[in-house]
């Protein structure tokens, strides 16, 4: 049945809205769940949309979304790349048999010259799927692709979420970057952020996750004030929860984190770590993340002394992770800067007590200080160690803040206000008639070639 067909269901096929049932294409260019927190959100939000009454077909690329079993009208629609990053061969180079098509030879030659292609050429393959099924969708709602192909005519009204401008990730990398070449590296890397800063302006309607990323959008991709929604996210409260039949480890300090990402500063938690030992010997840190072999992380924990004293796990199920959190003394969100922060959401829905830092949208999420949490600066190691040195010294305020924080979260951030509220945003994108944005790219391959060639080619 066709999005137009079903709009002639009867009342008793209403959705929770009191509107009737949307047919949603979810796109996302990487949507594994347990690598970021682009795939959290798509597993997330799409079933409860489908709790909501909708159907959401979800359409992603490798590492393909792993979305939750049992909804009738949540399905999964593989769009494959080349799939060049995959584990355990980053960077390969495919045979010849394994290319398709232009879109798959343009992948190959932006990661031959040191740039990131998926976004683009998800995009460019997204329009050719979507434009194939015209008719089929009431909307198209974009995960952060931002690519060239999401512009012009797919089918349907348009609506993308932007997590945090991805120009914020590239600047701490280049602060971080130690070397012309490291720098060189960076810029070549992130070029597809120019493409990403044109695509954003000239969209209908942008959904974020909070107020900070809202102004960022503003400030670093110059998209119209009036163009973007705040939507806030959440945590799965009902697996995120407090258990106490969990023992809780004494000592315990859990984070999550990319290791050798700057953004997240795991390496000033590592830092800290140390200087509270002297204090609390039996603190120790568990870092849901691959365990790095080299860079600023490994360097300091071998600084340090602190191989006993940091462990990393990956590969984890939900229940593991719940349990992980749940055992911890302390939840460390260490970050320069989040869009949002769903591990602090998750770690506080689980009562466990959050130190976090003041870093980008990390407030608006962890509340105040004292009250829901311990907030420090970004980037001080000293603060961070003062405060795992309070919490894991008094029991009292732990427990406090534990309880606070589930409550805030409870009121403030769940999965099901998230789906209500980008319903609200589809309806209004939907009632508007946004099927084009503001500027097409153009249709001819080859001009299209020429423009995605300009952009491999840019280095900042």
């Amino acid at each position: 049945m066709t999005a137009e067909a079903s709009r002639a269901g009867s009342r008793s096929d209403l959705a929770a809205d009191g509107g009737r049932p949307l047919d949603i294409a979810l796109l996302t260019y990487k949507g594994n769940p347990f690598c970021g927190g682009q795939g959290v959100y798509v597993r997330h939000l799409s079933r409860e949309l489908v709790r909501l009454g909708h159907r959401v077909e979800v359409i992603g690329s490798q590492p393909y979304p792993v979305l939750d079993e049992g909804y009738d009208g949540l399905t999964l629609t593989e769009l494959p790349s080349l799939d060049l990053y995959r584990s355990p061969d980053p960077f390969r180079t495919p045979g010849r048999d394994e290319y398709r098509d232009w879109i798959d030879a343009l992948e190959v030659a932006t990661m031959w010259t040191g740039g990131f292609p998926e976004p683009l050429t998800f995009s460019l393959r997204a329009r050719r799927h979507l434009r194939a099924r015209r008719g089929e969708f009431d909307v198209v709602h974009d995960n952060q692709t931002l690519g060239y192909g999401l512009l012009g005519d797919v089918g349907a009204p348009l609506v993308t979420t932007i997590h945090h401008p991805i120009t914020v990730d590239r600047q701490l990398e280049l602060d971080a970057a130690d070397g012309w070449k490291r720098r060189y590296s960076v810029r070549r890397w992130y070029a597809f952020t120019r493409m990403q800063k044109r695509v954003a302006r000239r969209l209908p309607s942008v959904l974020t996750v909070s107020g900070t990323s809202r102004q960022e959008i503003v400030d670093h991709l110059g998209v119209r004030d009036d163009r973007i929604h705040v939507v806030h996210i959440g945590a799965d409260t009902d697996l995120f929860s407090p258990d106490p039949s969990v023992p809780v480890v004494p000592g315990r300090i859990v984070t999550t984190s990319s290791a050798d990402v700057p953004l997240k500063g795991l390496v000033h938690l590592v830092e800290a770590l140390a200087k509270v030992r002297t204090e609390h010997p039996d603190a120790h840190l568990v870092v849901v993340g691959k365990r790095p072999t080299e860079g600023p992380v490994a360097q300091t924990v071998e600084r340090y002394g602190l191989e006993g004293a940091v462990e990393f796990v990956k590969g984890i199920s939900d229940a593991e992770l719940v349990d992980l959190v749940r055992s911890a003394q302390v939840a460390c969100v260490p970050s320069l800067y989040e869009g949002f922060s769903l591990p602090a959401a998750e770690a506080m829905a689980t009562g466990t007590p959050l130190l976090a830092t003041t870093g980008g949208a990390i407030p608006e999420v962890a509340g105040r200080d004292g009250e829901t949490c311990l907030a420090v600066p970004p980037g001080d190691a000293g603060a961070l160690a003062a405060g795992l040195g309070r919490l894991l010294g008094d029991e009292g305020l732990r427990a406090r803040l534990g309880a606070a924080g589930r409550e805030r979260v409870l009121r403030n951030f769940t999965w099901a206000r998230a789906a209500e509220g980008t319903v609200a945003r589809y309806r209004e994108a939907i009632a508007g008639g946004a099927r084009r944005p503001v500027t097409a790219v153009p249709e001819d391959v080859d001009v299209v070639n020429r423009a995605s060639d300009r952009e491999s080619r840019a280095t900042c």
